[in-house]
């Protein structure tokens, strides 16, 4: 067992600021070896901004970095990487174009090429034998693109692994795993700890910062709060430490009345994907949707909302049937759909915060044919951001500047000011933090008192059960379930979802 008195990583004092915004001040972190160390706080806190600083992306403006008793200023993650230090990240980072094994060994080719050719069976072979050694069942040889979000992120786990380093960061990686590859995860964390490996674990889930980390240390507005034994701290203690106030009520679920329907799905049929699925939703209903990840949540409502095709079935909105061949299809129904992939397939990273959020509903900004109504487009995204409370210095800088959570908002600000009668949304507190979470909630829940019909894609359980109206249960494609409010609990839909 290694010695976890015996420091491995001291950043000390860390000030970082940019144009009208200090991301740093006097922050620091401490970790042991092969200790399972928590980095906690709600988005924008500065966890992200002292990793970064820790890699070699950002440089710190003052204060200090030691790694193994000397101070060291790496210019580039290669350095930290060389050094010992690797990261799996929230959003996934590989080529989509190549297979498992050429993203698993990525920049280490010459240790497979001999004479300029390079040996594709060994570094499959090795690929193949690290994978089944983690409890991955993934075919080494297979493209990336062809794989599940889910499996992206087993792959990235198993490069970061594949370096063997000191100390690895680990950035939401149980975002968008199912409960068994999050059980996968644990067992390599807890292996890897074991022969000495230090791991930095940042993420907005409580209850697994308590199942798997030695030690929490919590940052606010970009400073060090405080750290602790996870044995010695509750969770509502810790929830208060990272908002700064009492945040009671996680799944603010107000009552509202049910109308009429306002989409029904009817026989839905996708190959080997999803086979006869029908539902409905009423307006002022928000319709929870659980199941393991791959089960076919996410490829249902894809394709009700046109971005995939599907072979047969049936879709109604408000009674009459309509014709969804793409996203302006669906857009010109009345549907809008907040995306699991927030940084694939949801922000523009490179464009403004206030074009992100005008981007389904430019048509309405024109002025005749080509003129953008530049004074209500600000108007409309001012009252957005203020609505949800995003925060940006301004919203003319980049989206991509923004923490995930700032991010996710200004996406639902998107589709709400389309003026949708049905709002799918899926994972949409995915990478957020509990203060940011509540507030959504509240968000969800009040716009389904307004009438809206809501569907609510998510892989959290309490989620699921704090905010739904009536869960739907999602099998290997298929419908296997559907109970109402007072009807689900936990243990039932968990039964149903593994099919036990």
């Amino acid at each position: 067992m290694p010695n976890q008195n015996e420091i491995i990583l001291e950043m000390k004092e860390i000030e970082k600021g940019f144009p009208g915004v200090k991301a740093l001040d006097h922050a620091r972190l401490c970790l042991k070896k092969g200790e399972v160390h928590a980095l906690i706080g709600e988005n924008g806190a500065g966890k992200s901004t002292l990793m970064k600083i820790l890699l070699g992306i950002y440089h710190q403006d003052s204060g200090t970095v030691i790694y193994k008793g000397q101070e060291v200023d790496f210019k580039a993650p290669h350095d930290a990487l060389t050094a010992g230090i690797s990261m799996i990240h929230q959003e996934i980072s590989l080529i989509p174009t190549v297979s498992v094994a050429e993203n698993i060994w990525i920049g280490r080719e010459k240790n497979y090429t001999r004479a300029g050719i390079i040996n594709t069976k060994k570094r499959n072979q090795e690929a193949q034998e690290l994978l089944d050694k983690l409890g991955i069942r993934i075919d080494a040889k297979q493209i990336v693109r062809e794989l599940s979000v889910a499996n992206m992120q087993l792959v990235e786990i198993a490069r970061a692994v594949s370096y063997h380093s000191d100390v690895i960061i680990m950035d939401e990686p149980t975002s968008s795993l199912s409960d068994a590859e999050i059980e996968i995860l644990y067992r390599i964390i807890r292996e890897v700890s074991a022969n000495g490996t230090s791991i930095i674990f940042i993420s907005h889930k409580l209850e697994e910062i308590f199942e798997v980390c030695d030690r929490v240390t919590v940052m606010r507005d970009g400073q060090y709060i405080s750290d602790h034994d996870t044995k010695e701290i509750t969770q509502p203690e810790l929830v208060t430490k990272i908002a700064g106030r009492e945040i009671k009520d996680l799944f603010p679920k107000q009552e509202s009345q049910f109308g009429e329907v306002a989409l029904e799905v009817k026989g839905l049929c996708s190959g080997k994907t999803f086979q006869d699925v029908s539902f409905s939703v009423r307006k002022g209903e928000i319709l929870g949707f659980c199941g393991l990840v791959g089960a076919g949540r996410t490829e249902i409502m894809r394709a009700v909302f046109g971005i995939d095709k599907f072979e047969s079935g049936e879709i109604y909105v408000e009674g009459k049937q309509v014709h969804i061949h793409s996203p302006k299809d669906a857009i010109a129904n009345g549907l809008a759909m907040v995306t699991e992939d927030r940084r694939g397939s949801g922000i523009i990273s490179g464009l403004s915060v206030k074009y992100n959020m005008s981007l389904a509903y430019l048509s309405s900004l024109c002025n005749g044919l080509t003129f953008i109504n530049k004074q209500k487009e600000n108007s409309d995204a001012k009252e957005m951001s203020d609505r949800l409370a995003i925060h940006a210095a301004s919203l003319d800088q980049a989206i991509g500047s923004l923490s995930g959570g700032n991010q996710q908002k200004a996406i639902v600000a998107r589709w709400l000011l389309s003026g949708p009668k049905i709002l799918i949304l899926d994972e949409p507190t995915r990478g957020i933090d509990v203060g940011s979470k509540s507030e959504i909630h509240r968000l969800i829940s009040e716009l389904a008192v307004q009438g809206l019909a809501v569907i609510m894609i998510s892989s959290e359980m309490p989620e699921i059960l704090g905010m739904s109206d009536r869960v739907m249960v999602v099998r290997d494609g298929r419908l296997v379930g559907e109970f109402n409010r007072d009807e689900a609990d936990q243990e039932t839909l968990i039964q149903r979802a593994f099919g036990a």
